[in-house]
């Protein structure tokens, strides 16, 4: 009697756990079926920070046009100065007057300059008559045949219209225009003067005695105005 007892309670402890065992696993159920999505919890990786670009303005590139030449007009054409002598008649005396002159046409050299001068020189002969008025005593018809400069000698041969006619005062005054002309870009300069190639040594029908080479020092010496 005793024995189907303590069964008999086993059995109903049996039961109890049982049933606590399935309230808790009801509980469960219902506890999992009002949460469907449970929360993860998760963990934040870290990602390197990358740099940050600059942004490049759109910047056009622009290229600078030529700058527009400036045509040279005759005006700016490059010009020489030079001088050619005269005579001018003071009280009854010769005396040499410089004329200053340009060269129209540009020359490169010395040489040059000088043949321009010499030429506009010839074209002044006698072109002047008004009294007190420069003039030139060198014969019309008078030609340049060849100048030459070396260093400080210059050379100038002439046609032989140049010893033609006149006395002693118009022979000494065209051998003045000629040296003072031929040194007007360099006073210091020594001059060999020839008529026809051939070294002038007696000037005029007067015999006018010529020693070369002549400068304007050895004019003023040998042949006073």
């Amino acid at each position: 009697m005793k024995q189907r007892q303590a069964i008999f309670r086993l059995s109903l402890g049996a039961k109890g756990a049982i049933a606590i065992l399935l309230l808790t696993v009801s509980s469960g159920i219902v506890l999992t079926s009002c949460n469907p999505n449970p929360t993860e919890t998760t963990v934040p990786t870290t990602q390197p920070t990358q740099p940050t670009q600059p942004t490049q303005p759109n910047t056009a590139v622009v290229t600078p046009k030529p700058e527009a030449q400036t045509p040279t007009t005759k005006a700016e054409t490059a010009t020489t100065k030079a001088e050619i002598y005269l005579l001018e008649d003071r009280n009854g005396k010769f005396q040499l007057v410089a004329r200053p002159i340009t060269i129209e046409q540009k020359a490169t050299n010395e040489q040059a300059v000088l043949e321009q001068t010499f030429n506009r020189l010839l074209a002044q002969s006698n072109s002047n008559t008004a009294a007190n008025q420069p003039t030139s005593t060198i014969p019309q018809g008078t030609t340049l045949r060849s100048i030459k400069v070396d260093k400080d000698a210059i050379t100038v041969d002439l046609s032989s219209e140049f010893t033609s006619g006149g006395g002693t005062a118009s022979m000494t005054g065209r051998l003045g225009q000629v040296i003072y002309t031929a040194t007007s870009l360099n006073p210091q300069a020594k001059v060999f003067l020839s008529v026809d190639g051939k070294p002038l040594e007696i000037l005029g029908g007067e015999g006018l005695e010529i020693t070369q080479p002549m400068t304007r020092e050895s004019f003023q010496k040998d042949f006073p105005l």
